[in-house]
């Protein structure tokens, strides 16, 4: 019984694959929350950037309308 913990001692401490796994979703997870938190600080600019952009599309297309 003794030798069967042992060999599972040795077996799951040498075993990292799985901790470079956990590490890549951490650094998932934090850039994630860094975008999260810009786009939120951004907001108020983003919608008006993409406000100005949807009226100047459709002040060029009201003036060009495709035959």
């Amino acid at each position: 019984m003794l030798r069967l913990l042992a060999g599972l001692y040795h077996r799951f401490h040498k075993d990292e694959k799985g901790q470079g796994m956990v590490e890549y979703g951490l650094i998932i997870a934090l850039v994630a929350i860094g975008v999260i938190v810009v786009l939120g600080l951004l907001r108020d600019e983003l919608t008006t950037t993409f406000n100005n952009i949807i009226n100047s599309l459709k002040s060029a297309v009201s003036k060009n309308p495709t035959p």
